[in-house]
């Protein structure tokens, strides 16, 4: 593994598992955990699958945008969707993750799916998932 030297590092504690609350260090998280219905729980409150779907297309989006201005493609009006599925996986649970990633118009099918998966390559989300969670990319 290749040693890395953290340019920020984000801090966040949550109490009480998925029934309780998520806090980040600078308090612009403060909110409210609860079960999914489908897992028997109120969905009265955000789940981690949401909250790691959320951060993993914000991320994903930024890496795109990344390669595309390398590559000197524009495609700052992308849209990244990650659906975040969690499961029986043996004896515990385990995540899939699928990236909805819809380009502009202008981009063409090529080009969009050798930017898609160039920012798969540079994602640091993508990075820590490769080797331990399914991840497919479709392009929208």
């Amino acid at each position: 593994m290749v040693s890395m030297d953290a340019l920020y590092t984000a801090v966040a504690t949550a109490t009480h598992g998925r029934e309780g609350r998520a806090v980040s260090s600078d308090g612009r998280i403060d909110l409210a955990l609860a079960m999914p219905v489908e897992l028997g729980g109120d969905g009265q409150g955000s789940n981690p699958e949401q909250l790691f779907a959320a951060g993993y297309a914000a991320c994903f989006g930024s890496a795109l945008g990344l390669v595309g201005r390398q590559a000197k493609v524009d495609v700052s009006d992308a849209a990244v969707t990650a659906e975040v599925g969690i499961g029986k996986q043996g004896e515990g649970f385990g995540l899939k993750v699928t990236l909805r990633v819809e380009l502009p118009d202008t981009v063409d099918q090529a080009t969009g799916r050798e930017l898609v998966e160039a920012a798969h390559q540079v994602c640091p989300y993508s990075n820590a998932t490769r080797g331990n969670i399914d991840v497919d990319l479709v392009i929208e």
